[in-house]
């Protein structure tokens, strides 16, 4: 069967009812498909807000009352090849993506969304109004607790980077991670507020640093490094000014303290930092090998975990780094993936209770020469396994550019629906 003709419209046209393509990365932009007929308002908003001029649209596929007053092509082009999973092309094992499913990815991209303005605009308020800054911190870190708390359990997922600001992403990965860690360890509701705080404004210290020295690098100076490990310090000043609690300026002052005493500024243990602070130094340096200032020196998820656990281990308490390691998975969110029968894929969400099966999206070029990806919930597929993790750099050019695996991680998480929901039965 051939593919459907397209023609490019304006996003200004568009309407409910019209089908379209979006020729971006499946990372950028928050829909579970990169092709879908447009079902509400909300949908238009969001595509709109892109920053998108045009998008294709295929009119055999659109409902005929929507192409009303649509303006006629001017070239008509074969449609991009990224196929729906529910397509009659689909690879084997893939699942057609139910309602509730696309329903809870995208209030989940949203929830992230408005996190991270709502972190930027914290940042952006801090030097004139700080106690307003603290207040804002609070309510976000509450506001996420409270969602999770909500939740029996939850999945660890895969974002595209909304806030294009990297201090923002990081604050609310370390926090978002530390919330997550800090549940799987069954740690009081207190201590996980404190945790979502300090981890949000551990690096807050950075404000009075000079552009230069605001990010640690391997090519610091001696003289320059010592200026960067003042941010500590700076940050504790800066949490008074913000009204934080005892327990979270302490948690901020050691997230560079390791269980060895390798850390820094005072070279504590790990009896002295305490499991709170432990989970943020942990997050910390996790998030610090993924998503480093220099996208360059960027290491996988998978790698990263790789990485703690063979060179740095010494540095963080067992318990915290094992516990670490099963809720994100072996291959975590963002990992670049082989399939046991030799597709490619990247892995968008872990369930902690099940880490060897995630959740994936698949590339897989068709008999038709169509380039197609899917989704595919590897708990529902038990002859398949991973295979083994790859770096980026190692896929072929095509699953590359389809794929289009990004250099940020942004992390956020989501309840866990159960098979009825899945399958869109009702309760």
């Amino acid at each position: 069967m051939s593919e459907p003709r397209t023609t490019n419209i304006a996003v200004t046209e568009l309407r409910v009812g019209l089908y379209v393509y979006l020729d971006l990365g499946w990372m950028d932009h928050p829909f579970p498909l990169n092709r879908f007929k447009i079902s509400t308002q909300e949908q238009i908003d969001t595509i709109r807000s892109l920053g998108l001029q045009t998008v294709r649209c295929a009119p055999e596929l659109s409902d005929a009352q929507a192409l009303d007053g649509v303006a006629a092509p001017a070239q008509a082009t074969p449609a991009a090849a990224i196929a729906a999973p529910a397509a009659a092309t689909s690879a084997p094992n893939s699942a057609a993506p139910t309602e509730p499913w696309k329903k809870s990815c995208s209030q989940c991209e949203r929830q992230h969304a408005e996190s991270s303005r709502a972190v930027k605009a914290l940042f952006d308020q801090m030097p004139s109004d700080p106690a307003g800054a603290g207040t804002a911190s609070k309510q976000l870190v509450q506001n996420l607790l409270d969602d999770l708390l909500g939740q029996q359990e939850s999945t660890l997922r895969l974002l595209a980077d909304t806030s294009s600001n990297h201090r923002a992403q990081h604050a609310l990965n370390v926090s978002v991670l530390s919330l997550l860690l800090g549940r799987a360890l069954q740690l009081p509701a207190a201590d996980l507020h404190t945790l979502g705080l300090a981890g949000l404004l551990h690096d807050v210290g950075k404000i009075e640093l000079p552009a230069l020295v605001r990010y640690r690098d391997a090519d610091l100076s001696a003289a320059h490094l010592k200026v960067y490990r003042e941010h500590v310090r700076h940050g504790l000043a800066w949490g008074k000014r913000m009204g934080l609690a005892e327990p979270v300026l302490q948690t901020i002052a050691n997230h560079h303290e390791y269980a060895d005493g390798s850390g820094f500024p005072q070279g504590l243990r790990a009896e002295q930092i305490g499991v709170v602070g432990g989970i943020v130094a942990l997050v910390n340096h996790y998030d610090s090998l993924c998503n480093p200032h220099n996208p360059l020196r960027a290491v996988t998820p998978h790698e990263a975990l790789s990485v703690l656990f063979a060179k740095h281990k010494a540095q963080h308490e067992h318990r915290t780094l094992s516990a670490f390691i099963r809720m994100m998975g072996i291959y975590p969110p963002g990992s670049v993936v082989q399939l046991s029968d030799e597709r490619y894929a990247v892995v968008l969400s872990v369930n902690a209770s099940r880490p060897l099966k995630p959740e994936v999206m698949v590339y897989e070029r068709q008999s038709t020469c169509a380039e197609v990806v899917h989704l595919l919930d590897l708990q529902h597929a038990p002859q398949l396994s991973i295979l083994r993790s790859l770096r980026p750099q190692q896929l072929p050019r095509p699953v590359l550019l389809c794929l289009s695996p990004k250099p940020r991680y942004c992390y956020f998480f989501e309840r866990v629906l159960n098979p009825a929901e899945r399958a869109g039965d009702s309760a």
